[in-house]
């Protein structure tokens, strides 16, 4: 079976250099390349999964989603976001934004965010 090629995939190989925030045994965090906010960094889960819908249809599926969030809040923690506050994004599918085939979420914060988003 091949591998996924998706950049994710590559980062998480090691053939596309990152900066690495932290990596446990189902996740990743890196900095995004094109940051958005003073802290602007993706999780992403190790197993390739096309979005966050196809994640949930998977058996553990909640689980792991669950396992992402938590992640990010805890990075939010380390980085001191907790007070003043933080943005998770999940894009899903080419309406909703998604440039990459394989769930993630931005975790952005460190400046007021706005909205409406896009």
């Amino acid at each position: 079976m091949n591998e996924p090629s998706c950049v994710f995939c590559r980062i998480l190989r090691g053939e596309i250099p990152s900066q690495k925030l932290y990596e446990d045994d189902a996740t990743i965090v890196v900095r995004d390349v094109n940051p958005q906010a003073p802290l602007h960094v993706l999780v992403v889960p190790r197993e390739h999964v096309q979005d966050i819908a196809g994640a949930l249809q998977r058996q553990g599926g909640e689980e792991r989603v669950g396992k992402l969030f938590s992640t990010a809040v805890r990075i939010a923690a380390d980085q001191g976001l907790a007070a003043g506050g933080f943005r998770l994004v999940v894009n899903t599918g080419s309406d909703g934004g998604q440039t990459v085939g394989h769930l993630h979420l931005h975790l952005m914060g460190g400046r007021q965010m706005t909205w409406p988003p896009g």
